[in-house]
Order: C-alpha cells, then structure tokens, then sequence
C-alpha cells in the first residue's frame, strides 16, 4: 500500500481565470482546525524532519514545487507536489521532509488540529521505535 494518498481538486475556470474551493467534509478529509503556509524558502534549505502522533494534513503547493518524502517507518516514498490542484493526505504515524523547493514555492497545509508541539516526534529513531509499535 502507498504512502502517497493523491487528492486532485477540481478548478472552477472562466475567461477570469481559475479558482480552488476546499471544503472540510468534502475535499479534506477532516475537519479544519489551521492552515499554514511556508514561501520563501531559501535554495538548498529542506523542512520537515517530523512525524506527528495524532494530526492529519493535507499539503498543496499553491505555487511551485517541492519534493515530500513520506516514510512509516519501512516504506520509504517521495513525490513532487507542483500543481495547485493536487495535494496529498497525510496521516498515521509518517515522517515527513519536504525538500527542493522551487523559488517560487507556496506550500500550503491544511491541519486537523490547532498546533500542538506535544502531537510531535522530532528524534528519527524516536519515531521508528514507535513506527514498528503501530
């Protein structure tokens, strides 16, 4: 089974150009709690390094790209996020690194709960003894 749980959402277009409508329920998967968004990041800089207990995302890039590599501890997968009508679902127990940003990147994140740095796992090998738990 994939990592990768791909959302395509469908752009409402006219001669005035596109438009996205996320609804929670409809085209998230959960109930909407925070949206974040990370732009200008510099060349070479990667994000991430996390895995998270309880929170699920979904991440889009509104513009740009940068390459997501998911990991539950042993499967390994990356994709490039590079349209912003396609995001991924991320949930369970995953690691997280987002790396490659483009200079133009606008990664937007769409979470089920308000930040909590407690729902958070920063130490790589924390995570896998916890990953091999599940």
């Amino acid at each position: 089974m994939s990592l990768i749980k791909v959302l395509n959402f469908k752009p409402l277009g006219d001669d005035r150009g596109d438009l996205v409508a996320l609804e929670e329920l409809v085209d998230i998967p959960f109930a909407m709690k925070r949206v974040y968004y990370v732009f200008r990041t510099e060349r070479g800089v990667s994000r991430g390094f996390h895995a998270h207990k309880n929170l699920k995302q979904v991440a889009v890039c509104v513009t740009g790209s940068c390459d997501f590599l998911l990991d539950d501890g042993t499967t390994r997968e990356t994709i490039t996020l590079d349209s912003s009508t396609k995001g991924i679902l991320i949930e369970g127990i995953v690691w997280r690194e987002m790396h490659n940003f483009s200079d133009d990147c606008v990664l937007m994140v769409i979470a089920s709960e308000h930040y909590d740095e407690s729902d958070y796992i920063r130490n790589y090998d924390n995570f896998l003894k916890i990953a091999n738990k599940n």
